[in-house]
């Protein structure tokens, strides 16, 4: 290894640890925080609490608009989930295996949704000219529609690596395309599939702003907007805060530390083989 190559790897390095310490100290702040009392925490500092307690999380697991936003955060995210992952393999299938202008044309038109950004009150106005604003299959179409294009474009580039030999030994037996679709397509695009879901469900759970601008009544809010309840203009516990944003993201850390293998294979697989 050359002194040209120790340096930029090194610098590599340092550019990694800054965003490391960048990404991890506010969750630090957040964690040790919420086991702090009301008066310790509230001078957002980054220390270990001097007498920890539970009581934050006791607090949020006992009131009802904490698990309502639980409930309408898996109704949301599952029903977006299934929305994309089948929108997509089918998307994928069709134009990788669809010859000409017409498969490479809508693959494009897909591929721009990842780089041109939402309008939202564009957005606001069709679905109240369509009267699903405010509506749980409002905001999961529009999850849909947001995360479809990358979905498209990570599934497309697995699907050139799926001989088209199968299709045509298939179709040979008397095989219909639903179930070519079905029973040989679909398994073989589980790993990219798992990667298009971890990174759907993380889209979805943690976002704030869609919800916010989309649906105006509480009792549909997902978990994220809850937070709301905790806070206010005279007085805010940010103990209690810290501890529901901790039981916010914890379900998502769990579910990207059990799959983030398949996250990375998916991802090498469609996108350097595509």
């Amino acid at each position: 290894m050359t002194t040209r190559e120790r340096t930029y790897q090194g610098l590599l390095y340092l550019l990694c640890i800054v965003l490391s310490v960048i990404i991890l100290v506010p969750f630090a702040m957040m964690l040790v925080n919420s086991f702090k009392d009301i008066r310790e925490s509230a001078l957002f500092k980054l220390t270990l609490p001097t007498t920890p307690t539970l009581e934050n999380y006791k607090t949020v697991l006992s009131k009802a608009y904490f698990w309502r936003g639980l409930r309408n955060s898996l109704i949301v995210t599952t029903l977006a989930t299934v929305l994309v992952n089948g929108s997509a393999a089918m998307a994928a299938f069709v134009i990788q295996r669809k010859d000409g202008k017409l498969g490479n044309a809508l693959y494009y038109l897909l591929f721009a949704g990842i780089i041109v950004p939402v309008s939202i009150i564009p957005t606001i106005q069709l679905m109240m000219q369509s009267r699903i604003h405010n509506t749980y299959l409002g905001i999961i179409l529009f999850y849909g529609a947001v995360n479809l294009p990358f979905s498209v474009f990570l599934l497309t580039g697995f699907m050139k690596t799926v001989p088209r030999e199968i299709d045509e030994a298939a179709l040979i037996e008397g095989c219909s395309y639903p179930r070519l679709f079905a029973q040989l397509i679909v398994p073989l695009l589980r790993t990219p599939l798992v990667t298009c879901t971890i990174v759907t469900v993380t889209a979805v759970w943690n976002d704030f702003s869609a919800p916010f601008y989309l649906i105006s009544d509480s009792k549909k809010w997902p978990i994220v907007i809850s937070v709301y309840n905790f806070a206010s203009q005279y007085y805010t516990n940010w103990g209690t805060v810290f501890a529901f944003m901790m039981m916010v993201i914890l379900p998502v850390l769990i579910v990207y530390a059990l799959l983030q293998k398949h996250i990375i294979a998916g991802l090498t697989t469609g996108a350097v083989k595509g």
